[in-house]
Parts: structure tokens; sequence; C-alpha cells
């Protein structure tokens, strides 16, 4: 089984609410009990074929051939008496198992009548034999309703006879007692009744002694006697006698065909466990198909690919809400071990971080997981977690203290085969103390070869995702312009945590905000920046890609449409319009596909050299120049009119401007083939040779 820390991670990851949702489904108590009683194995042919009867049954249910799984009844109690010696089973318990082994026999021919098309269910049966004695037995003695047949002896054929005959005899005796005493006028309004087994006449209390016979009772208002009459009393015992004759040899008939079946005990243990147990798949295949689940790929090697992911229990309260839910696309290999997760509180960083903790858990439980054909779970021997307050008044052990607790487990025994989870690595203490813990923390994870994801604000974890093998970073998108996450998790890139725009947006007041910044570490901020600017750009790229996505998807069925048109003319010009559309949308796509390129090649960069300076600039020119390709024109215009080329070598204080965005700026300094330019009070580390020496014109040079 897979070792868990703590001991309630299983619950803080919610799958004690897949377990809920699961018990909902079950129609048996035996099938309850296996739910309550589900564990994570680590043998990937359990695992593979648990996924695989889930998997069959889901397909089965979607079939037009019912399958024949109706005994839901709990008769363990019933399976306890039958192994006791001398053990006598009422007739409804006896046609419980009749109807068990009718059930167990419509499986079997269920199954025979559909020969190899479920072969994991199938398998299920194969030590199972229907004993047909079984329902023989019970049959022969009792009814559908689970009543004593008058056929189950010879000797309760001749009783029931006899007491048919008295009864009947009886029946006329009482009834012209009946009309004797009504013609009197000593009936009460009930007439009759049957106490203590007796039957009975009710007569009005003031002449209770003109009415012979035994005195069996009163009415609680003591106005009404029940009286059985003396002419009745004869043939009320005989009666009477008959019918416990009859119990007797009812009792011995039940005790007879309970020894019977006792010798099947086995064979009806096995039946019943085996309807809890197809009871359990079904309803196993019952939540997969409420969340669209599937089997993905298994791999006995620790390691997870999802493909479309979704967390199950979003995924089906936004079913109900009729909202979309976004999937998570997410690998952990040998090669990319840690996940670092960065971006904006409220982002999605823990759901995303949930998600793949409890679909390892649930598919290797055996459960289906809502997830792409094409995903990959491997298995793993030992699951820990870090998620939430961890503080306990008891142990006295604040956050922080319980945080490092946690950290001195996972450090002491994670090894290659641990999926751990940890959010916000390192929070509840001094930001730059606690950010050193974190990424010492995150060295010794990966030297271990553990696998796992890390939630995290600290910038310096996600500089260390560049330089430490097998560490990689991730980020939640975020929409900036309408304050919302997306619940977009983008792998390669670490993310902006979005202070000052959150706290911008939020209305804090706008002199709190300028502090913010100038207290902020300016290196820090210009970092957070960049990382802000490229995560809104890579967001509009993928709007842009999925956008032009649709229009070539719309454009490929209208083609197929206009192929079907007779009118040649009119083939001719919509073959014309979508000839246009796409030479324009390719157009497009090329340079979103360029400016992706360039972010590509700044995250490379930023992983690799030590400059960081550098590559922040690089960054911010790459940021800059999103209109360039509309603005060029414009701006060669309106600098042509404000300056005039000199040309000649450029010298410290001169104004130069560039040749391709015709920005202008003043030279600061030179360095060999290098220069530093100042555009407005921002410093650039140019190459000369882009830039040519101009100077400022005068106001009648303008109008000229």
């Amino acid at each position: 089984m897979m070792h868990l820390y703590p001991a309630h991670a299983a619950e803080a990851l919610e799958f004690n609410k897949i377990c809920q949702l699961l018990k909902l489904k079950c129609r048996t108590d035996a099938a309850r009990e296996r739910v309550a009683s589900l564990r994570f194995h680590t043998r990937l042919e359990y695992v593979e074929k648990a996924l695989l009867q889930t998997d069959e049954f889901r397909s089965l249910l979607s079939g037009s051939d019912y399958f024949p799984n109706d005994f839901t009844r709990n008769i363990e109690k019933e399976l306890k008496l039958l192994s006791v010696r001398n053990a006598v089973l009422s007739g409804e318990q006896l046609i419980a198992f009749q109807q068990l082994a009718i059930s167990i026999r419509d499986m079997l021919l269920w199954f025979k009548r559909h020969n190899e098309l479920f072969p994991n269910l199938r398998a299920l049966t194969d030590k199972i034999t229907y004993e047909k004695e079984i329902a023989v037995i019970v049959s022969s003695i009792l009814d559908e309703m689970g009543t004593v047949k008058d056929t189950a002896s010879r000797e309760l054929m001749q009783i029931r006879s006899q007491l048919s005959s008295l009864r009947q005899e009886q029946r006329k005796q009482f009834e012209g007692v009946l009309r004797k005493l009504n013609k009197a006028g000593y009936l009460a309004d009930i007439a009759e009744s049957f106490l203590n087994g007796r039957r009975v006449v009710a007569v009005m209390a003031e002449h209770k002694r003109i009415v012979k016979g035994i005195l069996h009772g009163e009415s609680e208002s003591q106005k009404t006697v029940f009286i059985e009459p003396e002419e009745t009393i004869s043939l009320n015992n005989e009666i009477f006698s008959l019918e416990r004759a009859e119990m007797r040899e009812i009792q011995r008939i039940l005790a007879q065909a309970t020894a019977a079946l006792s010798v099947y005990h086995p064979q009806l243990d096995a039946y019943y466990h085996l309807c809890g147990l197809f009871d359990f798949i079904r309803a196993k295949a019952l939540l997969a198909a409420d969340m669209n689940a599937g089997i993905p790929r298994l791999s006995p090697h620790p390691g997870i690919h999802l493909v479309k992911a979704y967390h199950p229990l979003l995924l089906l309260h936004n079913l109900q809400q009729g909202k979309p839910t976004v999937p998570l696309n997410i690998t952990l290999d040998r090669s990319n071990r840690l996940l670092i997760i960065s971006g904006p509180n409220a982002g999605g960083k823990t759901v995303s971080m949930k998600t793949v903790g409890l679909l390892q858990l649930m598919t290797q439980a055996g459960l289906l997981i809502p997830a792409g054909p094409e995903s990959e779970i491997g298995i793993f021997k030992q699951l820990m977690i870090h998620i939430g307050d961890t503080q306990s008044i008891e142990h006295e052990l604040s956050t922080y203290s319980a945080h490092l607790r946690d950290m001195r487990y996972f450090m002491e025994f994670a090894n290659g085969k641990t999926l751990f989870f940890i959010d916000e690595l390192g929070s509840g203490s001094d930001p730059n103390l606690g950010g050193a813990f974190a990424e010492a923390i995150v060295e010794e994870l990966a030297h271990r070869h553990a696998l796992g994801i890390i939630t995290t604000h600290y910038l310096n974890l996600k500089v260390m995702a560049g330089k430490v093998p097998g560490i990689f970073n991730g980020a939640m998108a975020f929409d900036e312009s309408k304050l919302e996450p997306l619940y977009q998790l983008t792998i390669g890139k670490p993310g902006s945590s979005y202070t000052f725009a959150i706290a911008q947006r939020s209305g804090l007041s706008p002199k709190i905000i300028e502090r913010a910044r100038e207290l902020t570490q300016r290196e820090h901020f210009k970092l957070d920046k960049v990382l802000h600017k490229t995560e809104q750009q890579s967001v509009r790229l993928n709007e842009k890609e999925r956008e032009l996505d649709e229009l070539l998807k719309t454009n490929t069925r209208l083609k197929k449409q206009y192929e079907e048109l007779t009118d040649k003319e009119r083939l001719k010009q919509h073959y014309a319009t979508l000839k246009l559309q796409n030479q324009v949308k390719k157009e497009e796509l090329e340079y979103l596909r360029d400016m992706e390129r360039k972010f590509k090649q700044i995250i490379h960069d930023w992983k690799k050299t030590e400059n960081k300076q550098e590559v922040i600039q690089s960054a911010e020119q790459v940021l800059f120049k999103k209109k360039q390709i509309q603005s060029n024109a414009a701006a060669a215009k309106k600098a042509d009119k404000n300056y005039e080329v000199t040309g000649g070598a450029p010298q410290p204080g001169d104004l130069v401007r560039n040749k391709v965005n015709h920005q202008v700026g003043t030279v600061h300094e030179i360095r060999d083939k290098r220069a530093v330019v100042h555009i407005g009070k921002m410093p650039f580390n140019v190459t000369l040779e882009d830039w040519v020496v101009v100077r400022k014109k005068s106001k009648k040079e303008k109008k000229d």
C-alpha cells in the first residue's frame, strides 16, 4: 500500500469527498464497506485490473443489454446464522438466499451470452459455480412471499386440511351466535374481534352476565366486553391445538431447509460478496460517467503525464453551475522532477497542485480519472504533502515550526518513488531567511530524485529553476485588465505575483503603492515587472492562437461547404475570399510565432546567463516592441519632422536615433562598439551600428 504523510494527506487532497460521492452511487452495504476500506495500491497489476474492470462496466452501462446485478439486500446476519449449528431461518430469510442464487445464475448466463466482451469483469466469476439445488431447496417449501407451502410435508398438508374444515365449521357456528345476539340487542358496534388468538363477540357491558361463555377482556371505556361464546369453545380449542401443531411443523420444515442450505454456506458467502463487488464497480463506473473520466496509461515507474486533466470536484461543481473548467497539462518525470508554480494569490496554484495529487490517489485506488486518454500515470510508493496551516495548539507548534517539522520528514524519507506537494514553501518566516531555507530544501529534494510540486512567491526559487537540473517553472495565467485569474497553468516560465497591479485595482491609495515601489529593491521590482509583461504577452498570444485555430476550423468547414456548390462562379468567389482570409491570418500567425520564439529565448537566456541585467533589458526591448510593426512608419515620420540626421561618430552627450524603431536618446557612455543610451530616464546598453547622430530641429525648420 502507498504510505501517506501526514495521516490526513488523503483528506487534505479531498479524496474523502470522492468517497462520499462514490457511496451515494452504491446500492448495497457490501459496496459501501468497500468504499470505506479503499486503499492506494502500489502493485501495477492490481491497479490495472481495477481500472479495466471499472472501464468495462462503464461501457456496459452505455449498452442496451441490462446487467442483472439486482440483489441489494444485506444478508450478513443470515450468513452468520447459516453457519451456526441448529439455527433456523425464517421463510423471508430463506427467500433472500434463493434470490441471491438466482441473481448469480442470471449473471453467469449474461457473461456466457456476451462471451469475451468483458474479460476483466467475467474473470471475477471464474471460480463461481451456480448451485441450482439452493433454489430447489427453497422453492420446494416456500412460495414467492416466503410462506411455507401446504405441500412442504405430508403432515403439514393434513394439519392445514383439518384446520380448514374446523374453521369453516367454526365460522358457521359463530355467525349463528352473532345473529342470535344481534336479534336480542346485546352486541356492541364492532360486533366481533380476536383476543388472545380466540374469536370473540363484542357485547355491551350491561349484558355480559346474560351471554354465556368465557370473558377475555373489555374495552378501555369499559362499555364493551369480549366474550368467547360457549358454543364455539370446543371448536376454538381444537383449532388452537392444530395451529400449534402447524407452527411446530413449519418450524421443523424451516430447520430442515436451513440445515440443507448450510452445506452451501461457502457458495452463498461468495455469491453475496460477488454481488457487493459488482455493485462497487458499478458505483465507480457511474461516478466516472458523471465526470467523463477514463482510464489513463499506466507505468511501473514513478512519473505523471497529465493531458487535459480536471479537478474532479471542481469539474462536477462547474457542470452543475453550467460553467466551463480549465484543463491542466503537466508532466513530472526523471528529467523534470520538481515543478515550481508561481503567480498571484487565488490564481489556482493550490488547485492545480491538488488536481495532480487527487488524480494520483484516485488512480492508485482503482478509480477512473477525468483526463485525456493520452495521459500516463506512474506508481508511487509514498505521497507526502504540506498544504494549509498545520499549526497545532495541542503540540505548541507555530506555523513555521510545523512547516519545518514536515520538511524534516520530507528530507529524511523522500526518495525516487515519492510524490510530494508543498504549498507556499518557506511561508511564515522572515522573507529572506525563509527564502534561503526554501532554496536549500528544494535542492535536497531534487538531490533525492523525488517528484513533486511546490507553490511559492519567492523569486529566488523561480530563479533556481533554471540552475538546478530537474527543476522547472510554471506560472498561473492572470488577466490584468479584468483583474481575474485564468486558472491556466503555463509550463516553462515563472509567474508574477501581480502585487502592485492587484493593489492598484483594489483601490489602495496611490501614495501607499508608490512608497512600496520605492522601498522594493530595484532589481527585484524590475524582474517582477518583466515576468508580469512576459506573462501578459503570453496570455494574449495564447488567446490569439485560439482565435486563429477557430478561424482556421471555420475556414475548413466553409471550404467543404463551398465544394458542394454547383454554381462555378460562386465557388470561384468563395475560394478567392477564403484565400485572402488565410493569407492575412498566416501573416499574423507568423508574427505571433516569432514573438513566442523571442520569449522562449529570453527564458532560456535567463536560465543560462549570470548577467541577469542584460536579459532584463533584452526582455524589455522585446516587450516594448509590441506594436513596432504597425507604428514604425508613424515613428519615422515623427522623427524626420523633429530631428535631422547629421551623421558622424557619436560622442557622449550626442543625440542619437535608432535606425529601426526611430527612438531618440542621449549617449551617456561609449564602450568600444557599444554604448549606454538614455531614452527618457531609462538606460539601455545598445550596439552603436544601430544608431545615427541627429540634431533637434528649430521651430522654424519644422514649419518649413
